[in-house]
């Protein structure tokens, strides 16, 4: 079967023999550091993809893709615009709302953030009915003054199911007794975990219409929109935008946690070029076995020349046998990668198991479990990097080896 010459030489030039032992060792510890490099930089960018997609999941599960508000405490004609958002094909639910920031006492105070909400709506924009430690939402009814709280806020406060906290909003109201808060009693029905610190421990949801009295409002303070996609959250804005004026405010949930979303961003472009560079290193040891490979050769290199073989051929001879080993050390390093990316999330719980620690925890971070999330583009993107440095790694050795003169080299053969 015809092979190329440079092909068939420099696969031959990979097989162990007698007086270089050495070099085919060499060879071995730059196919493992290539690999070990490839299977850390796949195992990071997975775990920067889980950790961007569990803060959007879970964000997302509790602010929806996009707000319309109004430029002043509530919004004007409020049906109208919930019209309009509804009418928008990209739009899959839509509910009003009322935000008050608020004091909670229970055995004990805690501030936080009041939500008033539809109950019949809620669900079509955000899924925080389905993440009930207890009760129902359809248990905020309208002038009962019932209130769901995140379990880290109950916690916090010490109360549960079934006790009364008291709630105080920041809009004073003349009394005989000098400028005093507004303050109402709300029975605790229900509990809910979202698996983030940031509305476990200070969110509270309340009839919308109990918000409104509280707050003095003559309606809601904005609404929620949940998208088919909530990569049309920019378009959809904009589309909205147009058709309601200037008096509204639209806004998308990349916009609201721009600087959170960007830095998480960041860190992933940043890593990767941190362990870019220890690819680049890990390829060091090529050169270096390509360079013994070439001094070690000089004499078969002569007899080639000597036989009418081009410098060009000599010179891919050798990069032949650079690529072969960063093509083994690529194809270990995205094998093991991948599956350790897809594994980790286990074998972290394991580690936390079997040493008693943990390595993420809720009152510093939002997330409490090591995410892990392999995506095959940043495979694909890792994998040609390291073929770009193991290419550049076998040009200078591969020229040298084309440079030899048959002459000096069989003088002393």
């Amino acid at each position: 079967m015809f092979r190329p010459l440079e092909l068939y030489i420099g696969l031959r030039y990979t097989r162990a023999k007698r007086r270089n032992q050495f070099i085919s060792f060499i060879s071995a510890v730059s196919i493992v550091c290539i690999s070990i490099s490839v299977i850390a930089l796949i195992t990071v960018m997975s775990v920067m993809n889980g950790f961007d997609y569990q803060m959007k999941t879970r964000i997302l599960g509790a602010i929806s893709h996009a707000t319309i508000s109004g430029i002043g405490q509530s919004i004007e004609d409020w049906p109208r615009a919930l019209q309009i958002a509804k009418a928008n094909p990209h739009v899959r639910g839509a509910a009003p709302y009322v935000e008050i920031q608020a004091l909670l006492q229970g055995r004990a105070p805690a501030a936080a953030m009041a939500r008033g909400i539809d109950p019949r709506l809620e669900p079509s924009v955000v899924d925080i009915g389905q993440h009930m430690v207890h009760g129902k939402l359809d248990e905020l009814t309208p002038g009962n003054w019932n209130i769901v709280l995140g379990q880290d806020l109950a916690t916090q406060l010490g109360v549960s199911v079934g006790d009364q906290v008291v709630m105080a909003v920041p809009e004073f109201r003349a009394t005989p007794f000098g400028g005093m808060p507004r303050m109402r009693g709300f029975h605790v029905v229900g509990t809910f975990s979202m698996g983030m610190e940031q509305f476990d421990s200070g969110l509270a949801l309340i009839n919308i219409q109990d918000a409104e009295k509280l707050n003095s409002q003559s309606g809601p303070s904005g609404i929620r929109l949940k998208l088919d996609d909530l990569l049309n959250a920019r378009p959809v804005a904009r589309e909205l935008a147009d058709k309601l004026g200037q008096i509204y405010q639209v806004q998308t949930w990349e916009q609201t946690n721009a600087n959170l979303f960007s830095a998480i961003s960041m860190e992933k472009k940043v890593m990767g070029i941190i362990l870019s560079l220890i690819i680049l290193v890990a390829v060091i040891n090529l050169v270096s076995m390509l360079m013994m490979l070439v001094t070690d050769k000089q004499a078969d290199i002569a007899i080639l020349r000597t036989l009418g073989a081009t410098p060009r051929s000599v010179m891919g001879m050798f990069m032949v046998q650079g690529l072969l080993v960063g093509l083994v050390g690529i194809g270990f390093g995205v094998s093991l990668g991948s599956l350790l990316s897809w594994r980790l999330p286990g074998i972290v719980k394991w580690v936390e198991h079997v040493f008693h620690v943990q390595f993420l925890s809720p009152d510093v971070y939002y997330i409490t479990e090591v995410p892990s999330r392999l995506e095959w583009h940043d495979v694909g993107w890792v994998a040609a990097v390291t073929f770009a440095f193991s290419l550049l790694a076998t040009l200078y050795p591969a020229w040298r080896a084309s440079r030899t003169q048959p002459a000096q080299a069989l003088r002393y053969e």
